[in-house]
C-alpha cells in the first residue's frame, strides 16, 4: 500500500492518544495518531516522523496530517493501525501470504462475523475449504525482537477463543501478525505486558490455530509485507 502525499517532520508530545505534537517547516503542527497504542517507545522526543499531508484534499477532516511512520535508530517503523488489514488483503490476495491446510483462495471477505467476534477476514479456496483470519498489527521491537501486545488486550483474547471455537466448528483459524518493521529475527507474545493474551495465544496454538508472522518492507509512504518471521510461543521463565 502506498500514501499521497508524505513529508518528515520531528515529534514534540502526545497530549492525548489520538493527537500529535511537531515541528514541521519551523512550526508547532497538530497530526492524527493513527494508532490508539501506548508506542511509548517510538514517539519519544525529536524523534522523526512522517506524516500523510491532506492539506490539499482536506475535506471534512478536522486535521491537516496523519503521522505514518517513525524512525527508531536505522529502523522506520510504521504505526497506522488501519495499514496491516490493508497490506494483509493485499499479500492474501497476490499469494504472498500462504495459509498452511487451504489452497489458492477464491474469496477473500473482510469483516465478519461469527458468533460473538468480527475477524478481519473470511477465505475460502478452491476446495471449498473455509477459514478466518485474523490480523494483528505488531509495532514494538527490541533488537530484532518484535512482540504483541503493547498494552492489555481483552477484545484479542476474545478473538483468539472465538477462532478455537470456530476451527473445532470445521474452519480454519489463522491469527496473522504483521510486523510493521523489517529486519525482524523473531516474534513472540508479550507475556510481561498481558500474560493472559500469551497464554490465550499458546492454548490457540495447542488446538491448531496457525500462528502467523510476517514482517513488512516499510519506507515513508509505503509498506508491504514480506517474508515470514519465525515464533517463539514458549513462556519464559
Amino acid at each position: 500500500m502506498r500514501y499521497e502525499k508524505i513529508v518528515s517532520a520531528r515529534f514534540i508530545s502526545r497530549p492525548n492518544r489520538f493527537v500529535a505534537q511537531v515541528f514541521l517547516n519551523g512550526e508547532e503542527v497538530s497530526a492524527h495518531v493513527k494508532n490508539t497504542g501506548r508506542c511509548r517507545e517510538l514517539l519519544v522526543p525529536e524523534a522523526v516522523v512522517y506524516l500523510e499531508d491532506f492539506s490539499y484534499r482536506q475535506g471534512k477532516r478536522k486535521l491537516l496530517y496523519d503521522l505514518i511512520t517513525v524512525r527508531k535508530g536505522d529502523l522506520l517503523i510504521n504505526m497506522d493501525s488501519q495499514a496491516p488489514n490493508k497490506v494483509a488483503g493485499e499479500a492474501l490476495e497476490n499469494g504472498n501470504i500462504k495459509l498452511p491446510g487451504m489452497s489458492e483462495l477464491t474469496i477473500i471477505r473482510p469483516e465478519k462475523v461469527y458468533g460473538d467476534s468480527r475477524f478481519d477476514f473470511y477465505i475460502e479456496d478452491e476446495n471449498g475449504e473455509k477459514g478466518f483470519v485474523e490480523v494483528k498489527g505488531v509495532t514494538l521491537e527490541n533488537d530484532g525482537i518484535a512482540s504483541f501486545p503493547d498494552a492489555p488486550t481483552e477484545r484479542g483474547v476474545k478473538h483468539l477463543n472465538e477462532l478455537v471455537r470456530a476451527m473445532e466448528n470445521g474452519y480454519h483459524s489463522y491469527v496473522l501478525f504483521v510486523i510493521q518493521v523489517s529486519g525482524i529475527k523473531l516474534f513472540t507474545p508479550n507475556d510481561a505486558i498481558h500474560r493472559e493474551f500469551g497464554d490465550a495465544l499458546r492454548y490457540a496454538a495447542e488446538k491448531g490455530v496457525h500462528i502467523l508472522a510476517y514482517e513488512c518492507a516499510v519506507t515513508p509512504d509505503s509498506l508491504e509485507i514480506t517474508k515470514n518471521v519465525p515464533i517463539e510461543l514458549k513462556l519464559k521463565s
